[in-house]
């Protein structure tokens, strides 16, 4: 265990934390950048005795339960997490859920297909970024709260009030059933992650279809390589569905086209020129 180097580390990835990034009040008279020490051991659920003998290169080699909570309190990103472990001497073992870190690559490679609609989901299936053409074809995720940018949750609980499942896509039923499938073993990979436990808790109360897939005890799916969406404005648009694995962050990257020179294509092309924008709205 190195303390010295654990001391920094902990007492710079604190000062680079708003009080607001983590939704607490940022009051008066605050003398220090970031977080104080007290508020980082509240988040982590210490005592703020313990954290200061942390930051005072004092402190006994941390167990991995507090390693765990401090990654938590000061928003390390996974490979912050791995070197945290490392100073403290425990090397890190499997990360504790799913990652949402998407890479800046990533990112960058999303922006760069304009004629494409292309997310990258997690193990959970939560949509953690998209481009302006996937965000015109099924939804403004930017404009939702996390939770409902999951896919799964909206298949299996999200309201119908147009009649429309997840976006109206064809294959609705084959979906639900593969995504059953891959939570299922995203169970197995993060047992004890709160995360992926009340997101099946919820949808195994919510959802007697889920219950009935889930009890089947499935862990294997085929993909699917096309699939239409039935887009409120520009109607059914054809699309090719291919997946990129990224086995690192236990990620997906999903990307939609459509054959040249279909009535899909020139649907993807309008839906990229007027984006979220809703032409259907009255004046």
């Amino acid at each position: 265990m190195d303390r010295r180097q654990l001391a920094d580390f902990l007492r710079t990835r604190r000062e680079r934390i708003t009080p607001s990034d983590v939704g607490l009040p940022a009051g008066r008279r605050r003398r220090t950048p970031g977080l104080r020490r007290e508020e980082v051991a509240q988040l982590a659920f210490i005592s703020t005795e313990y954290y200061t003998r942390l930051e005072q290169a004092r402190g006994p080699r941390p167990s991995r339960e507090v390693l765990a909570g401090l990654s938590r309190a000061l928003r390390l990103s996974d490979v912050e997490r791995d070197h945290l472990h490392h100073l403290a001497g425990a090397p890190p073992g499997p990360p504790p859920g799913p990652s949402r870190e998407v890479r800046p690559s990533l990112l960058a490679l999303l922006h760069r297909l304009p004629q494409a609609a292309a997310i990258v989901l997690s193990a959970t299936y939560e949509v953690l970024a998209w481009n302006d053409l996937a965000a015109a074809l099924m939804e403004d995720f930017s404009a939702l709260p996390r939770r409902d940018r999951n896919l799964v949750r909206r298949a299996f609980l999200a309201p119908r009030p147009d009649g429309r499942r997840l976006y109206g896509v064809s294959d609705v039923d084959e979906f639900s059933a593969s995504a059953v499938r891959n939570l299922r073993a995203t169970a197995g990979r993060y047992p004890d992650d709160p995360e992926v436990t009340g997101l099946i808790r919820e949808l195994l109360d919510g959802s007697e279809e889920f219950a009935r897939l889930w009890a089947a005890h499935d862990v294997c799916a085929a993909p699917t390589l096309c699939k239409i969406f039935r887009h409120p404005v520009v109607g059914p648009v054809s699309v090719n569905c291919d997946v990129l694995d990224i086995s690192d962050r236990d990620q997906q990257v999903v990307i939609y086209t459509a054959d040249p020179g279909t009535p899909s294509e020139n649907a993807l092309r309008l839906l990229s020129v007027v984006g979220t924008q809703r032409m259907d709205a009255p004046l």
